[in-house]
């Protein structure tokens, strides 16, 4: 990305006016170049610029706003444009230790911490930081704020960094951690602000119900506020919900409505949730537990409430309310808070690591579902469990670009799900006797829908190999795939024709 920044042509243009934001202020040109390979999660390009005497970098984002990466690991946005973030570092020398400012102190205590530090300048490598000041804020056209008023504009602009400036190592894919410590609020707040707004609306006018009530994300959204303001007015409106949820099967949000009707402890309710276990298998052990009479109907509903839901938003994992963002399109907001769950996962984290891997990839961000996936597999104890997250991880893998690496994945999912060999048979009339051993028939992986799956898996390494040039891992993978596809014993059409589609590319005619 080209930076067009006025301010910045003007820098470059002019050494002097560059060489005076370098010396008192801290802002090289010349040190245009970050400490390691980064790039914003959202993919959105980003340009180094200048960067400061600790080995931190000042970035220029695409709509010109301006993010400041320090060299520990630590990255923030100081400004939404070039001109406001030097008149930030112009008109407050020294911001790096203002981030957590109280905007609410005095004036004079304020005053007294920004004195101190431009003091400090002074006698130690800024001598003229007034004149020099100045003559930058004159001739780069910039404006001369009081103090305060830019201390509040960096902390805003601080609070914006995520999630659209969530900034990570492009190698390792994890974040940076923000350049403060300011409060934020809750990731529910955003989530559930479309629910509260539709059930404000169906509470006051009847007429939207279906409009909300068939759309299966408002509907979710709808129903999660409801869950954290609750009116005993409320369930025919619950009703509708429950309506359309179970024509979508066994769902959370389900289970979230029927628990919210059954609170209630009406008979007629009683009797259309038993309907709808003994209709559905799915539905029946999705409300487990459920009583055998009306009488114990809202009971059920309380202890399961208690222990499933209850009515603060802030209990709730943000894991569900990632989900519900991703749902309503907040992607990157969605993005954001499932990179800091997964920075944050540890070796007793395997459940929710699967369940990382998998939103991640309905979020479309192959990248960090690869990620949370190799951390999956390698929790894994149980060799079927390791063998098809390995499997997984070839496929997460292949679909990113990762070919190689897929091809090294997949191989070891086979050998982890093929095991030791068995040991030989020692049946000893049999050895006795000389006789032939007897056949002991088993079911294996090969067999099963895996064997399909990883069967196929190497025909799609094999297509994806040769546009790269990566014609030994082609001939390899559909070497070992062919071989795989002949052992099977019911190998399907689909599968034919991929084996048929994978051999034009590497076999050589």
């Amino acid at each position: 990305m080209q930076c067009p920044d006025h301010v910045l042509t003007v820098l470059r243009r002019h050494p002097d006016l560059a060489r005076l934001a370098a010396g008192s202020f801290d802002f090289d040109l010349d040190r245009a170049e970050h400490v390691e390979a980064v790039r914003l999660a959202s993919g959105a390009p980003l340009e180094a610029v200048a960067g400061d005497d600790t080995g931190g970098t000042y970035f220029a984002c695409a709509g010109g706003a301006v993010l400041y990466a320090s060299s520990e690991g630590q990255a923030g946005l100081i400004g939404t444009s070039m001109d406001e973030a030097l008149e930030i570092l112009f008109g407050l020398p020294g911001w790096h230790d203002y981030t957590d400012l109280d905007l609410q102190a005095d004036d004079d205590v304020l005053e007294e911490l920004f004195t101190r530090t431009e003091d400090e300048i002074r006698s130690s490598y800024g001598p003229e930081l007034d004149a020099d000041r100045s003559r930058l804020l004159s001739e780069l056209g910039l404006r001369q704020l009081p103090r305060r008023e830019i201390l509040r504009r960096l902390q805003k602009s601080l609070l914006r960094t995520e999630p659209e400036f969530l900034l990570l190592n492009a190698d390792e894919g994890c974040a940076y951690e923000l350049l403060d410590r300011l409060r934020r609020p809750p990731l529910w707040q955003a989530v559930l602000a479309q629910g509260r707004a539709d059930l404000v609306r169906m509470r006051a006018d009847h007429s939207c119900w279906d409009e909300i009530a068939t759309d299966p994300i408002r509907r979710a959204a709808v129903l999660r506020a409801a869950q954290y303001d609750r009116q005993s007015g409320d369930l025919q409106l619950l009703r509708k919900l429950l309506q359309h949820e179970a024509r979508s099967g066994a769902t959370e949000e389900l289970r979230l409505v029927a628990v919210l009707v059954a609170l209630h402890g009406k008979t007629e309710d009683y009797l259309l949730l038993q309907a709808l276990r003994e209709a559905n298998a799915d539905v029946h052990f999705l409300l487990g537990g459920f009583p055998g009479s009306s009488r114990a109907l809202s009971q059920w509903a309380a202890d399961f409430d208690s222990s499933n839901y209850g009515q603060d938003p802030d209990d709730e994992d943000d894991f569900t309310w990632a989900a519900l963002a991703r749902r309503q399109g907040m992607n990157e907001l969605a993005r954001s808070a499932l990179i800091r769950m997964l920075d944050n996962t540890g070796p007793r984290d395997a459940i929710l690591l699967g369940a990382l891997a998998r939103e991640l990839e309905a979020l479309g961000d192959l990248g960090q579902a690869t990620r949370a996936r190799r951390l999956y597999a390698s929790l894994q104890e149980d060799t079927g469990m390791r063998g098809t997250a390995l499997a997984d991880l070839a496929s997460l893998q292949r679909r990113s670009g990762k070919v190689e690496a897929a091809w090294q994945s997949l191989q070891k999912a086979v050998t982890v799900l093929d095991g030791p060999p068995p040991p030989p048979p020692t049946d000893q009339l049999a050895l006795d006797f000389g006789l032939p051993q007897p056949l002991c028939p088993t079911t294996t992986w090969r067999d099963l829908g895996l064997g399909l799956r990883i069967t196929e898996e190497h025909f799609l390494i094999t297509q994806a190999a040769v546009p790269l040039g990566l014609h030994e891992v082609a001939q390899e993978a559909f070497k070992t795939g062919k071989a795989m596809l002949d052992s099977l014993p019911h190998p399907t059409e689909s599968l034919r024709q991929a084996a048929g589609a994978a051999e034009v590319l590497a076999v050589p005619r």
